[in-house]
């Protein structure tokens, strides 16, 4: 079976995007056109379903390294702050943002809280990455002969 490690990141993301805009317990927050993902950050979003694409990578990150807690992912998130001349510091990003879009993926029933571990990917949001990954998966095997052979 294919797995969200066999297909790129970014069509992963995207298609989970697109899944999770038709579930009603996940909806973007009144705040979501006003805020910046991080410190790091100078602007808002400027993509209108920029919460979804938020989601569904926080969703694809439980997968790849759960358990996994609010600290990691907004370190997994962050990034560099132009501080003019002063050297590279890493920044995280908004626990705010990674704290809610957890709390909607378990009332989603995708991910589950493990007391004093953090968070894991349930059975349910599993078999939703599993299946769309192996739906990219045989996407691309059917432009790329040589993949045809590997995973199907």
């Amino acid at each position: 079976m294919t797995t969200a490690y066999d297909v790129p990141a970014d069509k992963l993301i995207s298609s989970i995007a697109e899944e999770l805009k038709k579930k009603d317990t996940i909806q973007p927050p009144e705040w979501s056109a006003f805020v910046k993902t991080g410190i790091h950050r100078e602007k808002a979003p400027e993509t209108p379903d920029w919460w979804y694409t938020r989601v569904a990578a926080v969703l694809r990150k439980v997968y790849m390294m759960g358990p996994i807690g609010t600290e990691k992912l907004a370190a997994e998130f962050g990034g560099p702050v132009d501080k003019g001349s002063s050297p590279y510091h890493a920044w995280s990003g908004s626990r705010s943002i990674i704290r809610l879009s957890l709390q909607q993926l378990e009332s989603s029933g995708l991910v589950s809280n493990q007391k004093k571990k953090g968070r894991m990917i349930t059975a349910q949001g599993q078999k939703l990455l599993d299946n769309t990954s192996h739906a990219i998966f045989t996407e691309q095997a059917k432009d790329n002969p040589r993949l045809a052979k590997y995973r199907m």
